[in-house]
This record gives C-alpha cells, structure tokens and sequence, in this order.
C-alpha cells in the first residue's frame, strides 16, 4: 500500500508517561502543510482539548528544522519544503478513563484521537502506522491489542505495522499495550477477543463465555453477518473506576476488579451484572451510533461541539436494549431485569431535572451541562441515559399495545438498520421519528411530543400494567433504596433532602435537593455536616433513624473553613422509590 502520511508511535519513556510520535508527510502542501489534533472524542460529549497534552514539537525535513507556527489552541502550520517533512511530537499520557491516553511501567493505553495529529487535506485517505515497544528488559512481555487492520504486525506481540483507510479509521481503533491476559471467542462465527489488564484474579472463560451469549443475541437481532470482521473488547480493572467507550470494532472498558466473575462462583452478583450491562451498552453501539447516527455527526467536525437533539435514541435507546439483552439472553431472569429496571425509575424520579429538561433538551445540552455537571444537577438537568431508556421502554410498550402485539421497537431497530445499510447516511433531527412511524404504521406524534419535548411523566404505570407489571412509588426506606420488587409498606421515614457520603471529617454532601429540609435550611453541596444534635455527624441515615418528619435538630456543618450552625425541621421522605410488583405471567415483553 502507497501512502503519503506515516505514523511512528513509541512508548518511549513509560515512567515519565510519555509517548513519542513521528509523523511523515511524503507531498506536504506547497503553501505549508497544517496538522491539527482533535478537541473531542466521538461517544463523550464534551470538549477535551487533547492537544494540552502535547508537550513537545517540532518539524523538520532532510534532517534541518523546519519552521512550525501554532494557529489555533490545536492546530500547526509548517513552512513550505520541497522533500518529506517530518514532525517529531510527546505526548503526556496519564489518563486513566478510556477517553485520552495512558502510560506507565506497568500498562499503556490510547485512542487515536488524543495522540495522533490529523493531516490537513489527507484526512479520507490511507495511512500506515508502525507501533514500537518500549525499551528495555522490564517490557519483554509487553504485547499490543486492537481491533486496527495489521499490516505486517508480529502475529505473537502484534508490535509493527496497521493501517487504516482514512484518520477517521485511525482514531477508532484504540490501542492496549501491555502484559496483560486475553481470552477468545466466536459469536455468529465472528472472531472477538477479550483483553484484561490491571491486578486481578478472575475466571476469564466465564467471562467469554458470558459475553458470547451478549453477542450473539445483538447479532442476531439486528440481522447477520455481524458488521464487523473482528472484535476487541480492552477491559482495565482497579478500584473505584467505571466507564466505557464504544469504537466500530472494539470498545474500551474500566471497572472495579471485584466485578470480575471469580473462579467455582456461579451466581452473578451485582458487581458482575453491572460489568456485564456496560458490556452490552457498548456492543449495542457497534450498530447504534457508531454506524446508525445523527446526520449532525456524518462526518464528525472534532474542533467543535456537533450538537444534535437525538442522544436520547443513541444513548437513551442503547440504555434500555443494554440490560434487555441480558434476560433475553438467558443471563438473567425477569425479576432481576425488573429490579434493574426499578432502579432506574427511581433514579430518575428522584431528580427535580426532570421536570425541568426535556429529552430533546439534554441531547443538545450534553456539551455545556451532562457532561459539566455540578452540585445543583440534579436538580436541573434529566439524563438523555436513563430517562432515554425510560423514553424507549415506553416507546416499545405503546408499539406493542397499540399494534396488538405484531410489532416492537426490535422492529424499528431492525429498519432503521436496513437503512443505513442501503444508504449510510445519518439521520436528520426529525427522521427518527418519521421512520418509527413509517415502520409501525401508528401516528406517534403525541407519545413523542410528551416523551421528547415535555416534562410529563411517562404514562409507565399505565403500559407496564398491560404487561402484567404494577408500577407503585413508596418513601425510600433508606439512603441506600434504590427501588425493588416489594413493597415495604411502612411509613415515611425523616428526610433532610440530601445525598451525602461519610468521610473523616464528618458528612460530605454532594447534592442538595429541591423543596427538602435541607434546601430550607441553606445547606449546599460541598458542605461538610460535622454534628447533628450536638453529636458527631457519622452515619446519617443511623442518626436520622432517631427522629421523625417533623422533628426538629441543630445542624452544625463547615461550608470552606466557616462553621455555620442552623435548625432543621426534617420532612418525610418523598414517594420516589419504585416498586415493580410482578402479576401471574406478568412482563410478557421480555419474552420476545
């Protein structure tokens, strides 16, 4: 293959979480050729500036300096040259989500979007690019995985040579590098491979076992083949961390290595499930807004934000088909699901957002308020994630109930699918919901004018009970009660009206609710409860145990270094804890 532009990536100095790139342009542009670095990274919503994390540059051809100017906060002009111009730049990679890049003696990892610079006027064309290891004794087991097309790469540590037939492919194939383990697969015949690194024992084959199942049924449901020939998902596991990022052929994944399935344990516990739902979230996209996706991101502009008012169908739609998967599946059964489901209602209950934000509203606003969100969120803004897969739910009920059961969402899916493969063009804002209404035949205009466009409550009470489950709300026993599948029947208890966590100093509260106690009393987040009734602040649920809606207490908490002290009369908790009650032969949808 015949290129003109060629990258040379070198781990170079893992302790000081530095890559090396060399770039060469073999016909630079005769004005003086412009290099520039993405802003953004499709699939996360938010300005990154990637380009802050370059900490050297510079040109050359025929081995003298080239004059290389900065234009904007990512972008390079070089002086003219006649031959091939080489640029020479370091990246500081210590990024440890799966959105930028990372380094150490221990582990790397990047997307392309945060290391490669795109040149100007050669973005739709080829490009070959040779990874090199690290130097040294310490990195002889260090190994390369990724889902970017080999081009004499060494088959047993995969260091050497890809390629990609545009920078758009490029930057979507992100890199692994490292000692770490790796186990395979097929689904549909299709070859996937899981990579792990970090610290961690775990039974992988149950693992791959496990997300075959997830596969295959996402497969299937759109309609084989796969499109895709290969699959890499690259999964780092520590503490505390969790998050995903979908690619067109590969996905990267952070989790807590707890969340790992461990040998001779057959259950799958909660840590394992959530692990396991952000692994179909991600696969899902591999149809769902990597290939299918707003006109307003075909192609990407990575300089600026690319604002659309359809994350809810991307995002949203993908929320409710994640955990979906896993009880059609077989993983697990319907009143786990429903328990799942359960808290997520909840969740959005509980914020005052909702009734503030429309769908439609939070796709467009992720730039500025999803993706900054602050102590008041909750309050303002509704999640396009968890509402979305809400929207979706109800969207799929009302399909089915009003077409007598012959149709589902699967089926506007299925289409929408078959359009993109016929044309690959993305969606217009208003061509979603034209084609849902195409394919079922129904007038949805009004589902979606409240679904996307108000801040109505959804009527779920009124389509779950069609499908034999009853929707109740209840006071939230505790801190910690997310919803469920039984109603506790007990009185509400006391609430301040806040979300805290203990921490060595006293009670930190991250988010102040609308119209409760603690709102009233002037507390904020960022507050730091250090004694309730004259007692040292600990445990909050245990010490609000002790009183009733109400009752009044001295509240004593720091706000930065002021100690303020306030009388809260405490109310009873709100009826925001879901309760999904299952009748004989209820949830029916689950089953096809």
């Amino acid at each position: 293959m015949t290129v003109s532009v060629r990258y040379t990536l070198c781990p170079r100095a893992p302790e000081a979480h530095l890559f090396e790139v060399v770039l060469t342009v073999s016909k630079p542009a005769k004005n003086g050729q412009i290099f520039s670095l993405p802003a953004w990274i499709p699939g996360s919503y938010m300005i990154r500036e990637f380009s802050r994390h370059i900490v050297e540059i510079r040109a050359e051809s025929a081995g003298k300096a080239v004059q290389l100017v900065q234009l904007t906060k990512n972008s390079w002009q070089a002086a003219p040259v006649k031959g091939v111009l080489v640029l020479r730049y370091k990246v500081y990679a210590f990024d440890l989500s799966v959105r930028g890049a990372y380094l150490d003696a221990e582990r790397g990892f990047y997307n392309g979007s945060s290391v490669f610079l795109a040149v100007d006027g050669y973005e739709n064309e080829a490009c070959a690019v040779e990874i090199l290891p690290p130097e040294g004794k310490a990195y002889a087991d260090w190994k390369v995985a990724t889902s970017l097309p080999a081009r004499g790469a060494d088959k047993k540590t995969g260091f050497g040579g890809y390629q990609a037939a545009s920078y758009d492919e490029l930057i979507d194939h992100p890199v692994e590098l490292g000692a770490f383990e790796r186990v395979s697969f097929k689904a549909c015949g299709v070859p996937h491979e899981f990579v792990v690194s970090g610290r961690f024992r775990a039974d992988l084959k149950r693992l791959a076992r496990d997300t075959k199942k997830i596969c295959e049924y996402q497969i299937k449901l759109f309609g084989e083949p796969a499109p895709f020939e290969r699959y890499v998902f690259m999964l780092f596991v520590g503490k505390d961390i969790y998050g995903g990022l979908e690619h067109r052929a590969s996905t990267a994944l952070v989790a807590n290595r707890d969340d790992l399935p461990q040998q001779g344990v057959e259950e799958i516990g909660d840590g394992y499930l959530k692990l396991l739902g952000l692994i179909s979230h991600e696969y899902f996209h591999s149809w769902n807004v990597k290939r299918m996706k707003p006109a307003a991101f075909t192609p990407y502009d990575l300089n600026q934000e690319g604002y659309t008012r359809l994350l809810w169908a991307f995002e949203g739609i993908t929320s409710y088909y994640d955990d979906l998967s896993l009880v059609r599946c077989g993983l697990i059964d319907e009143k786990r699901y429903l328990g799942l489901l359960a808290e997520t209602i909840s969740g959005v209950e509980r914020g005052a957002g909702r009734l503030k934000q429309t769908l439609e509203q939070s796709s467009f606003e992720a730039w500025t308020k999803y993706y900054r969100q602050d102590e008041n969120s909750p309050n303002s803004i509704v999640s396009y994630y968890t509402k979305g897969a809400l929207a979706a739910l109800a969207l799929d009920l009302t399909i089915r109930r009003d077409s007598q059961g012959r149709q589902s969402l699967d089926d506007v899916m299925r289409a929408l699918w078959r359009k993109w493969l016929d044309d690959g063009k993305g969606l217009a804002e208003d061509e979603w919901e034209k084609q849902a209404q195409a394919v079922t035949g129904l007038d949805l205009k009004a589902f979606f004018d409240r679904a996307l466009r108000g801040v109505e409550p959804l009527p779920l009470a009124e389509l779950l009970a069609a499908q034999g489950v009853e929707l109740r709300f209840e006071p939230a026993a505790n801190a910690g009660d997310r919803g469920g599948l039984a109603l506790s029947g007990k009185p509400a208890p006391a609430s301040l009206g806040v979300k805290a966590v203990a921490e060595a100093q006293g009670v930190r509260v991250l988010n102040v609710y609308d119209g409760g106690a603690a709102q009233s009393a002037g507390l904020s987040g960022g507050d730091v409860i250090v004694a309730i009734d004259k007692l040292k602040a600990v445990d909050l649920d245990k010490a609000l145990a002790r009183y009733q809606p109400g009752d009044k207490l001295k509240l004593h908490w720091f706000r930065r270094d002021e100690l303020i002290s306030v009388q809260v009369e405490l109310q009873a908790a709100p009826a925001d804890a879901c309760r999904l009650l299952l009748q004989d032969d209820g949830a029916r949808w689950l089953r096809r």
